[in-house]
Protein backbone atom coordinates (compact mmCIF):
# COMPACT_ATOMS: atom_id res chain seq x y z
CA UNK A 1 0.00 0.00 0.00
CA UNK A 2 1.33 3.46 -0.93
CA UNK A 3 0.48 6.18 1.58
CA UNK A 4 1.34 9.88 1.61
CA UNK A 5 1.19 11.70 4.94
CA UNK A 6 1.08 15.48 4.62
CA UNK A 7 2.43 17.37 7.64
CA UNK A 8 5.22 16.17 9.94
CA UNK A 9 4.12 17.54 13.27
CA UNK A 10 3.61 15.03 16.04
CA UNK A 11 0.35 13.76 14.50
CA UNK A 12 1.62 13.31 10.96
CA UNK A 13 5.10 12.05 11.74
CA UNK A 14 3.90 9.51 14.30
CA UNK A 15 1.37 8.19 11.79
CA UNK A 16 3.96 8.06 8.99
CA UNK A 17 6.33 6.09 11.20
CA UNK A 18 3.53 3.78 12.36
CA UNK A 19 2.33 2.94 8.84
CA UNK A 20 5.85 2.67 7.37
CA UNK A 21 6.31 -0.60 9.27
CA UNK A 22 4.17 -2.41 6.69
CA UNK A 23 3.57 0.08 3.86
CA UNK A 24 5.49 2.43 1.56
CA UNK A 25 5.02 5.84 3.14
CA UNK A 26 5.97 9.33 1.94
CA UNK A 27 6.09 12.10 4.53
CA UNK A 28 5.36 15.46 2.91
CA UNK A 29 6.23 18.83 4.40
CA UNK A 30 7.34 22.30 3.29
CA UNK A 31 10.21 22.71 5.78
CA UNK A 32 13.52 21.45 4.31
CA UNK A 33 15.19 21.02 7.72
CA UNK A 34 12.48 18.61 8.87
CA UNK A 35 12.64 16.61 5.63
CA UNK A 36 16.43 16.31 5.86
CA UNK A 37 16.28 15.10 9.45
CA UNK A 38 13.66 12.44 8.74
CA UNK A 39 15.65 11.11 5.77
CA UNK A 40 18.72 10.88 8.01
CA UNK A 41 16.75 8.80 10.50
CA UNK A 42 16.40 11.63 13.01
CA UNK A 43 13.23 13.02 14.56
CA UNK A 44 12.58 16.77 14.16
CA UNK A 45 10.29 16.63 17.21
CA UNK A 46 10.78 15.35 20.73
CA UNK A 47 9.13 11.94 20.96
CA UNK A 48 11.01 8.96 22.40
CA UNK A 49 9.35 6.26 20.31
CA UNK A 50 9.54 8.24 17.06
CA UNK A 51 13.26 8.79 17.64
CA UNK A 52 13.82 5.09 18.29
CA UNK A 53 11.85 3.88 15.26
CA UNK A 54 13.49 6.35 12.87
CA UNK A 55 16.96 5.51 14.16
CA UNK A 56 16.22 1.79 13.74
CA UNK A 57 16.28 2.15 9.95
CA UNK A 58 13.68 -0.56 9.31
CA UNK A 59 10.92 1.68 7.95
CA UNK A 60 9.84 2.13 4.35
CA UNK A 61 9.65 5.89 4.83
CA UNK A 62 10.80 8.70 2.56
CA UNK A 63 10.36 12.39 3.36
CA UNK A 64 9.86 14.85 0.54
CA UNK A 65 9.12 18.49 -0.18
CA UNK A 66 7.41 17.56 -3.46
CA UNK A 67 3.92 16.37 -2.64
CA UNK A 68 2.84 16.32 -6.29
CA UNK A 69 5.47 13.66 -7.02
CA UNK A 70 3.88 11.18 -4.60
CA UNK A 71 0.16 11.99 -4.65
CA UNK A 72 -0.27 10.31 -8.04
CA UNK A 73 0.85 6.91 -6.75
CA UNK A 74 -0.83 7.06 -3.33
CA UNK A 75 -3.75 4.83 -2.36
CA UNK A 76 -4.37 7.00 0.71
CA UNK A 77 -3.28 10.57 1.39
CA UNK A 78 -3.45 11.50 5.06
CA UNK A 79 -3.73 15.23 5.80
CA UNK A 80 -2.36 16.33 9.18
CA UNK A 81 -1.57 19.99 8.59
CA UNK A 82 -2.14 22.56 11.37
CA UNK A 83 -5.57 24.12 11.91
CA UNK A 84 -5.04 27.00 14.30
CA UNK A 85 -8.08 28.69 15.82
CA UNK A 86 -8.80 32.18 14.48
CA UNK A 87 -10.34 34.21 17.35
CA UNK A 88 -11.58 36.90 14.95
CA UNK A 89 -13.56 34.44 12.83
CA UNK A 90 -14.40 32.01 15.70
CA UNK A 91 -13.28 29.21 13.41
CA UNK A 92 -10.35 26.91 12.73
CA UNK A 93 -8.12 28.05 9.90
CA UNK A 94 -8.59 25.06 7.63
CA UNK A 95 -6.99 26.63 4.55
CA UNK A 96 -3.99 24.28 4.56
CA UNK A 97 -6.25 21.20 4.71
CA UNK A 98 -8.44 22.49 1.87
CA UNK A 99 -5.38 23.33 -0.21
CA UNK A 100 -3.97 19.82 0.14
CA UNK A 101 -7.32 18.21 -0.70
CA UNK A 102 -7.46 20.28 -3.89
CA UNK A 103 -3.88 19.39 -4.86
CA UNK A 104 -4.40 15.68 -4.26
CA UNK A 105 -7.64 15.42 -6.22
CA UNK A 106 -6.06 17.32 -9.11
CA UNK A 107 -3.17 14.84 -9.28
CA UNK A 108 -5.06 11.68 -8.30
CA UNK A 109 -8.87 11.82 -8.20
CA UNK A 110 -8.96 8.11 -7.30
CA UNK A 111 -7.00 8.49 -4.06
CA UNK A 112 -8.82 8.37 -0.76
CA UNK A 113 -8.04 11.37 1.43
CA UNK A 114 -8.06 10.89 5.20
CA UNK A 115 -8.21 14.09 7.23
CA UNK A 116 -6.37 13.75 10.55
CA UNK A 117 -6.28 17.48 11.28
CA UNK A 118 -8.75 18.70 13.88
CA UNK A 119 -11.56 20.48 12.03
CA UNK A 120 -14.90 22.14 12.85
CA UNK A 121 -18.01 19.97 13.04
CA UNK A 122 -19.44 19.66 9.53
CA UNK A 123 -16.14 20.35 7.74
CA UNK A 124 -15.76 16.97 6.02
CA UNK A 125 -19.27 17.04 4.61
CA UNK A 126 -18.65 20.56 3.27
CA UNK A 127 -15.43 19.37 1.59
CA UNK A 128 -17.23 16.42 0.03
CA UNK A 129 -19.78 18.83 -1.41
CA UNK A 130 -17.20 21.42 -2.46
CA UNK A 131 -15.00 18.91 -4.31
CA UNK A 132 -17.93 16.71 -5.38
CA UNK A 133 -16.40 13.49 -4.07
CA UNK A 134 -17.06 10.92 -1.38
CA UNK A 135 -13.37 10.05 -1.19
CA UNK A 136 -12.72 12.36 1.77
CA UNK A 137 -12.71 10.56 5.12
CA UNK A 138 -12.16 11.86 8.65
CA UNK A 139 -10.14 9.96 11.24
CA UNK A 140 -9.65 11.96 14.47
CA UNK A 141 -6.42 11.51 16.43
CA UNK A 142 -6.23 11.02 20.18
CA UNK A 143 -2.53 11.51 20.87
CA UNK A 144 -0.43 12.98 23.64
CA UNK A 145 2.32 15.35 22.70
CA UNK A 146 5.67 13.65 23.27
CA UNK A 147 4.05 10.16 23.26
CA UNK A 148 2.29 10.31 19.90
CA UNK A 149 3.78 7.16 18.39
CA UNK A 150 3.23 5.24 21.62
CA UNK A 151 -0.45 6.25 21.53
CA UNK A 152 -0.67 5.07 17.91
CA UNK A 153 0.93 1.76 18.86
CA UNK A 154 -1.48 1.35 21.78
CA UNK A 155 -4.58 3.27 20.62
CA UNK A 156 -7.55 3.86 22.89
CA UNK A 157 -9.81 3.51 19.85
CA UNK A 158 -9.79 3.91 16.07
CA UNK A 159 -12.51 6.05 14.51
CA UNK A 160 -13.10 6.68 10.82
CA UNK A 161 -15.83 9.00 9.58
CA UNK A 162 -17.34 8.21 6.18
CA UNK A 163 -20.52 8.73 4.18
CA UNK A 164 -22.29 5.47 4.98
CA UNK A 165 -24.34 5.69 1.78
CA UNK A 166 -21.16 5.37 -0.30
CA UNK A 167 -20.30 1.65 -0.38
CA UNK A 168 -16.82 2.09 -1.85
CA UNK A 169 -15.93 4.77 0.69
CA UNK A 170 -17.18 2.59 3.55
CA UNK A 171 -15.04 -0.29 2.29
CA UNK A 172 -11.96 1.96 2.17
CA UNK A 173 -12.72 3.32 5.65
CA UNK A 174 -12.48 -0.28 6.91
CA UNK A 175 -9.24 -0.75 4.93
CA UNK A 176 -7.68 2.33 6.50
CA UNK A 177 -8.80 1.28 9.98
CA UNK A 178 -7.24 -2.12 9.25
CA UNK A 179 -3.91 -0.49 8.38
CA UNK A 180 -3.87 1.27 11.74
CA UNK A 181 -4.75 -1.96 13.58
CA UNK A 182 -2.14 -3.93 11.67
CA UNK A 183 0.60 -1.49 12.72
CA UNK A 184 -0.52 -1.27 16.37
CA UNK A 185 0.92 -3.47 19.12
CA UNK A 186 -2.31 -3.43 21.09
CA UNK A 187 -4.73 -6.20 20.26
CA UNK A 188 -8.50 -5.98 19.95
CA UNK A 189 -8.61 -2.22 19.43
CA UNK A 190 -12.16 -0.86 19.53
CA UNK A 191 -12.96 0.42 16.03
CA UNK A 192 -15.88 2.64 15.14
CA UNK A 193 -17.02 3.54 11.62
CA UNK A 194 -19.45 6.45 11.77
CA UNK A 195 -20.60 9.50 9.84
CA UNK A 196 -17.83 12.13 9.46
CA UNK A 197 -19.77 14.83 11.29
CA UNK A 198 -20.13 12.60 14.33
CA UNK A 199 -16.43 11.69 14.13
CA UNK A 200 -15.54 15.40 14.16
CA UNK A 201 -17.77 15.87 17.20
CA UNK A 202 -16.08 12.98 19.05
CA UNK A 203 -12.73 14.76 18.77
CA UNK A 204 -13.95 18.15 20.01
CA UNK A 205 -16.10 16.78 22.82
CA UNK A 206 -13.33 14.42 23.99
CA UNK A 207 -10.77 17.20 24.20
CA UNK A 208 -13.24 19.55 25.86
CA UNK A 209 -13.91 16.92 28.52
CA UNK A 210 -10.16 16.66 29.16
CA UNK A 211 -10.03 20.45 29.46
CA UNK A 212 -12.94 20.22 31.90
CA UNK A 213 -10.95 17.86 34.15
CA UNK A 214 -7.94 20.19 34.04
CA UNK A 215 -10.13 23.19 34.87
CA UNK A 216 -11.95 21.32 37.65
CA UNK A 217 -8.82 20.26 39.53
CA UNK A 218 -7.25 23.66 38.95
CA UNK A 219 -10.26 25.33 40.58
CA UNK A 220 -10.11 22.81 43.43
CA UNK A 221 -6.46 23.76 43.87
CA UNK A 222 -7.28 27.49 43.77
CA UNK A 223 -9.81 26.99 46.56
CA UNK A 224 -7.37 24.95 48.65
CA UNK A 225 -4.61 27.51 48.26
CA UNK A 226 -6.84 30.43 49.20
CA UNK A 227 -8.21 28.53 52.22
CA UNK A 228 -4.75 27.24 53.20
CA UNK A 229 -5.80 23.61 52.74
CA UNK A 230 -3.75 20.61 51.56
CA UNK A 231 -4.82 20.30 47.92
CA UNK A 232 -2.93 17.05 47.43
CA UNK A 233 -4.89 15.32 50.20
CA UNK A 234 -8.21 16.57 48.85
CA UNK A 235 -7.43 15.44 45.30
CA UNK A 236 -6.29 12.01 46.46
CA UNK A 237 -9.48 11.59 48.46
CA UNK A 238 -11.67 12.71 45.55
CA UNK A 239 -9.85 10.48 43.07
CA UNK A 240 -10.35 7.29 45.08
CA UNK A 241 -13.97 7.32 43.99
CA UNK A 242 -13.82 4.89 41.01
CA UNK A 243 -16.37 7.00 39.16
CA UNK A 244 -13.84 9.86 39.18
CA UNK A 245 -10.44 8.16 39.17
CA UNK A 246 -6.92 9.33 39.93
CA UNK A 247 -5.97 10.46 36.43
CA UNK A 248 -5.66 13.81 34.69
CA UNK A 249 -5.91 15.47 38.08
CA UNK A 250 -2.58 17.24 38.58
CA UNK A 251 -3.02 21.02 39.03
CA UNK A 252 -1.25 23.29 36.57
CA UNK A 253 -1.11 26.91 35.53
CA UNK A 254 -3.86 26.18 32.99
CA UNK A 255 -4.37 23.94 29.97
CA UNK A 256 -2.50 24.80 26.79
CA UNK A 257 -0.60 23.21 23.91
CA UNK A 258 -1.64 22.19 20.41
CA UNK A 259 -5.15 20.98 21.09
CA UNK A 260 -7.13 21.93 24.19
CA UNK A 261 -7.19 25.75 23.84
CA UNK A 262 -8.26 25.75 20.20
CA UNK A 263 -10.57 22.75 20.41
CA UNK A 264 -12.55 24.12 23.37
CA UNK A 265 -12.94 27.49 21.66
CA UNK A 266 -14.04 25.87 18.41
CA UNK A 267 -16.62 23.72 20.18
CA UNK A 268 -17.92 26.80 22.00
CA UNK A 269 -18.20 28.60 18.65
CA UNK A 270 -20.10 25.60 17.25
CA UNK A 271 -22.57 26.04 20.12
CA UNK A 272 -23.70 29.41 18.77
CA UNK A 273 -27.47 29.56 19.16
CA UNK A 274 -27.51 26.36 21.24
CA UNK A 275 -28.16 26.61 25.00
CA UNK A 276 -25.08 25.89 27.09
CA UNK A 277 -23.40 26.93 30.32
CA UNK A 278 -20.71 24.32 30.88
CA UNK A 279 -18.78 24.60 27.59
CA UNK A 280 -18.37 28.36 27.94
CA UNK A 281 -17.42 27.99 31.59
CA UNK A 282 -14.56 25.64 30.71
CA UNK A 283 -13.00 28.25 28.42
CA UNK A 284 -13.55 31.03 30.97
CA UNK A 285 -12.17 28.94 33.83
CA UNK A 286 -8.80 28.59 32.11
CA UNK A 287 -8.40 32.36 31.92
CA UNK A 288 -9.47 32.73 35.56
CA UNK A 289 -6.84 30.20 36.64
CA UNK A 290 -4.04 32.02 34.81
CA UNK A 291 -5.07 35.32 36.42
CA UNK A 292 -5.04 33.67 39.84
CA UNK A 293 -1.54 32.27 39.28
CA UNK A 294 -0.27 35.67 38.12
CA UNK A 295 -1.69 37.39 41.22
CA UNK A 296 -0.24 34.74 43.51
CA UNK A 297 3.14 35.10 41.85
CA UNK A 298 3.10 38.89 42.30
CA UNK A 299 2.20 38.55 45.98
CA UNK A 300 4.90 36.01 46.68
CA UNK A 301 7.57 37.76 44.63
CA UNK A 302 6.83 41.10 46.29
CA UNK A 303 7.29 39.53 49.73
CA UNK A 304 10.69 38.17 48.69
CA UNK A 305 11.88 41.19 46.72
CA UNK A 306 14.97 43.10 47.70
CA UNK A 307 14.16 46.69 48.58
CA UNK A 308 15.44 49.44 46.35
CA UNK A 309 15.00 47.76 42.98
CA UNK A 310 13.59 49.83 40.14
CA UNK A 311 10.91 47.21 39.38
CA UNK A 312 8.43 45.96 41.93
CA UNK A 313 9.93 42.44 41.80
CA UNK A 314 11.64 39.99 39.48
CA UNK A 315 9.71 36.89 38.52
CA UNK A 316 11.54 34.08 36.78
CA UNK A 317 9.68 31.78 34.40
CA UNK A 318 11.19 28.31 34.34
CA UNK A 319 10.57 26.86 30.87
CA UNK A 320 7.94 27.83 28.35
CA UNK A 321 7.02 24.27 27.40
CA UNK A 322 3.63 22.89 28.38
CA UNK A 323 4.81 19.61 29.84
CA UNK A 324 7.91 17.72 30.94
CA UNK A 325 9.80 16.14 28.03
CA UNK A 326 8.19 18.42 25.43
CA UNK A 327 9.79 20.87 23.03
CA UNK A 328 6.55 22.70 22.25
CA UNK A 329 5.32 25.85 23.93
CA UNK A 330 2.62 26.87 21.49
CA UNK A 331 -0.35 28.27 23.44
CA UNK A 332 1.34 27.37 26.73
CA UNK A 333 -0.48 28.85 29.71
CA UNK A 334 2.68 30.48 30.99
CA UNK A 335 2.77 32.86 28.02
CA UNK A 336 -0.53 34.45 29.06
CA UNK A 337 0.77 34.63 32.62
CA UNK A 338 3.90 36.43 31.40
CA UNK A 339 1.66 39.01 29.72
CA UNK A 340 -0.33 39.50 32.94
CA UNK A 341 2.83 39.88 35.03
CA UNK A 342 4.40 42.47 32.74
CA UNK A 343 1.17 44.47 32.81
CA UNK A 344 1.57 44.54 36.60
CA UNK A 345 5.09 45.96 36.12
CA UNK A 346 6.90 42.82 37.20
CA UNK A 347 10.36 42.34 35.77
CA UNK A 348 10.06 38.93 34.08
CA UNK A 349 13.07 36.77 33.20
CA UNK A 350 12.68 33.57 31.17
CA UNK A 351 14.80 30.44 31.48
CA UNK A 352 14.37 28.48 28.25
CA UNK A 353 17.50 26.71 26.97
CA UNK A 354 15.86 25.86 23.62
CA UNK A 355 15.52 29.53 22.65
CA UNK A 356 18.31 31.15 20.67
CA UNK A 357 16.81 34.66 20.90
CA UNK A 358 17.83 36.94 23.75
CA UNK A 359 14.28 38.14 24.39
CA UNK A 360 10.83 36.55 24.44
CA UNK A 361 7.64 38.61 24.70
CA UNK A 362 9.89 41.53 25.62
CA UNK A 363 11.49 39.60 28.51
CA UNK A 364 15.13 38.75 28.93
CA UNK A 365 15.99 35.12 28.11
CA UNK A 366 18.64 33.38 30.21
CA UNK A 367 20.05 29.96 29.35
CA UNK A 368 22.16 29.42 32.48
CA UNK A 369 19.99 28.04 35.30
CA UNK A 370 22.18 29.21 38.22
CA UNK A 371 22.40 32.72 36.82
CA UNK A 372 18.65 32.73 36.17
CA UNK A 373 17.87 31.65 39.74
CA UNK A 374 20.15 34.30 41.17
CA UNK A 375 18.33 37.03 39.24
CA UNK A 376 14.85 36.09 40.48
CA UNK A 377 12.84 36.81 43.61
CA UNK A 378 10.44 34.02 42.61
CA UNK A 379 10.61 31.17 40.10
CA UNK A 380 7.37 30.14 38.40
CA UNK A 381 7.43 26.48 37.33
CA UNK A 382 4.37 24.89 35.76
CA UNK A 383 6.10 21.54 36.23
CA UNK A 384 8.71 20.99 38.94
CA UNK A 385 11.89 19.11 38.01
CA UNK A 386 14.91 17.82 39.93
CA UNK A 387 17.16 20.60 38.65
CA UNK A 388 15.07 23.14 40.57
CA UNK A 389 15.74 21.47 43.93
CA UNK A 390 18.71 23.72 44.84
CA UNK A 391 16.40 26.74 44.43
CA UNK A 392 13.19 25.24 45.88
CA UNK A 393 12.73 28.06 48.41
CA UNK A 394 12.15 30.43 45.48
CA UNK A 395 9.97 28.09 43.42
CA UNK A 396 6.21 28.55 43.08
CA UNK A 397 4.56 25.57 41.40
CA UNK A 398 1.22 23.79 41.74
CA UNK A 399 2.68 20.52 40.42
CA UNK A 400 1.54 18.11 43.15
CA UNK A 401 1.97 14.71 41.51
CA UNK A 402 4.83 15.19 39.00
CA UNK A 403 2.71 13.98 36.09
CA UNK A 404 1.31 15.73 33.01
Amino acid sequence: MNIAVVGTGYVGLSLAVLLAQHNTVYAVDIIPEKIDKINRGQSPIQDKEIQEYLAGGKLSLTATLDGDSVYGKADFVVVSTPTDYDPDKNYFNTSSVESVIGQVLKKNPKAFIVVKSTVPIGFTKRMQEKFETGRILLSPEFLREGRALYDNLYPSRIIVGVDKEDAEAVEQAHVFAGLLKQAAKKENVETLIMAPTEAEAVKLFANTYLALRVAYFNELDTYAERKDLDAESIIRGVGLDPRIGSHYNNPSFGYGGYCLPKDTKQLLADYQGIPNDLIGAIVASNTTRKRFIARQAMRKAASYAIRGRESACTVGVYRLVMKTGSDNFRQSAIQDIIGMLTKDNADVVVYEPTLSADRFMGCKVVRDLARFADMCDLILANRHTAELEPYKEKVYSRDLFSVD
